[in-house]
């Protein structure tokens, strides 16, 4: 079956749905954890329906740092367990499922007389140790080893040279995009079945089907299905009363990462006063910088879109200036974003303090619901929610096949493609070379790329083109600059 996503193909399954077929499994929420329940269980041979309020990756993961962690940061908190899980994960997504998508970044702790230089690198090296157990090779993630300052210097002229005594440098694995990632995973379940449905908003949602308005139309439907599965993140409690979520806000900054200083090396930046913390400046593919994070417990009801308040720009330009020989300011802010965690709730400790372990919840009258977790381990918690609905429910089919399972996109490419092209699409990039339509609607970002999104990604307005399929929308006068010349495309090829 085809892995293409549009208006059409919308259309026909929810007719499909409304005439009152009975699906296996149904889950409601399209991010990355939605959509890896969606492809395991299709690929496991069930019927599946994916319903999404708004657009896939509308939520939290597509406000990630793009990163696929090898579970360092547990492995100091002691959970070898959740550490050795993220190496895992890291590996498979690395070599095996969406090579494509993620790939090594380097990653440098500055010295600058820091007192934890040793800690930092047997942190590193455990951290090698578990790529090790996870049988990823070092022409995935190099080894960990200390550079004197000049190579510091040169691999991030933008440091600070006063105190310099050298550096610390890892690897980790980066997303291009958090948002592509969700794609890939909901586009390899259409291929296999799944029927994935977005401005599908779910009133009302029991064990056994839901009540969906389709935000398009304004027509209310029932969905029939044998398991049900919530995965809708931060906000799970507004479909299931008994879900106890504590989200912790993780915000970010878009800077330019030339006029900081910094190529194609990331900096891991200690927080002062804080031990174990730590604060990244990310470099893109797009010229762009991410600086990041905060870990923030918030209350009060959870907002479609999270703001990022005044207080986490000065936290994290505090930080970035701590070892940055230009000191940043609100004036080098082109943009900011933040993610809300949806961790479980656990009272009196701070949002770092809370566990990744993922959890899966069965309400009294059967939803299953998916919480916790990072965007890493997604692939661990879907085969864990379906092996969950596979055995509530006494489904006929094997076990999980996610493992080995390429996504959308992986696989050779031609060598006359463009690079830029190549490390968004992967395979698929030739294809959208071939549109012929090279002209830019921004910045690099070209007419065949949004064509591409409305024809085969699942893109419905100029929303889920500029925010979710070129990401545009991170840099809010780069979205003004654009946004007539992609409402045209949308109109003309809808």
């Amino acid at each position: 079956m085809s892995t293409s996503l549009n208006a059409a193909r919308r259309g026909r399954e929810l007719d499909a749905l409304a005439s009152g077929e009975v699906v296996d499994l149904l889950v409601v929420g399209g991010g990355v954890t939605g959509a890896g329940v969606a492809l395991d269980a299709a690929s496991r041979g069930l019927s599946v329906c994916l319903l999404e309020a708004h657009d896939l990756a509308f939520g939290t993961s597509r406000w990630s740092s793009k990163l696929v962690h090898g579970g360092l940061r547990y492995l100091a908190q002691g959970d070898l367990g959740l550490a050795h899980e993220s190496a895992v994960e890291r590996g498979i997504l690395m070599t095996r499922t969406a090579p494509h998508l993620v790939r090594a970044i380097p990653q440098l702790v500055p010295l600058h007389g820091s007192e934890r230089g040793g800690l930092v690198l047997a942190g590193l090296l455990a951290g090698d140790a578990l790529r090790r157990a996870a049988r990823t090779p070092t022409s995935v993630l190099p080894r960990p080893r200390r550079v004197p300052a000049a190579e510091a210097l040169a691999l991030v002229p933008g440091l600070r040279r006063n105190g310099l005594r050298g550096g610390l440098l890892g690897f980790d694995g980066q997303l291009i995009d958090d948002a592509r990632l969700v794609l890939a995973l909901a586009r390899t379940a259409a291929g296999f079945g799944a029927r994935v449905l977005t401005r599908a908003r779910v009133t009302t949602l029991t064990g056994d089907g839901a009540e969906v308005v389709d935000d398009l139309t304004g027509a209310r439907f029932e969905v029939r299905a044998r398991s049900v599965v919530n995965a809708t993140g931060v906000w799970a409690g507004r479909l299931v009363d008994s879900v106890r979520l504590r989200p912790s806000r993780g915000s970010h900054l878009v800077l330019d990462a030339g006029a900081t200083g910094l190529g194609g090396t990331a900096l891991t930046v200690p927080v002062p006063g804080e031990r174990n913390r730590y604060a990244l400046l990310l470099p893109q593919q797009d010229g762009r910088l991410y600086l990041g994070l905060t870990d923030e417990l918030v209350d009060g009801p959870v907002p479609d879109v999270p703001e990022v308040p005044r207080s986490d720009v000065d936290f994290l330009l505090g930080v970035a200036n701590s070892v940055l020989e230009k000191e940043l300011s609100t004036s080098d802010v082109l943009g900011a974003f933040a993610g809300l965690r949806p961790l479980l709730d656990a009272s009196g400790q701070r949002g770092a303090d809370l566990s990744r372990k993922h959890a899966v919840l069965t309400s009294p009258d059967g939803v299953l619901t998916i919480v916790g977790g990072k965007l890493t381990t997604y692939r661990r918690m879907a085969a864990d929610a379906v092996d969950a609905a596979v055995r509530g429910r006494g489904l006929a089919v094997g076990p999980s096949r996610t493992a080995v399972l390429p996504l959308v996109g992986a696989g050779p490419v031609a060598a006359d493609v463009p690079r830029r092209l190549v490390v968004r699409y992967g395979a698929e990039a030739g294809q959208i070379a071939a549109l012929g339509l090279p002209e830019r609607v921004s910045g690099e970002v070209t007419v065949a790329e949004v064509v591409w999104a409305l024809r085969h990604e699942g893109a419905l307005d100029v929303a889920d083109v500029l925010d979710r399929r070129t990401r545009i929308g991170l840099v809010p006068a780069e979205r003004v600059a654009a946004e007539p010349a992609v409402a045209a495309l949308v109109g003309e090829h809808t």
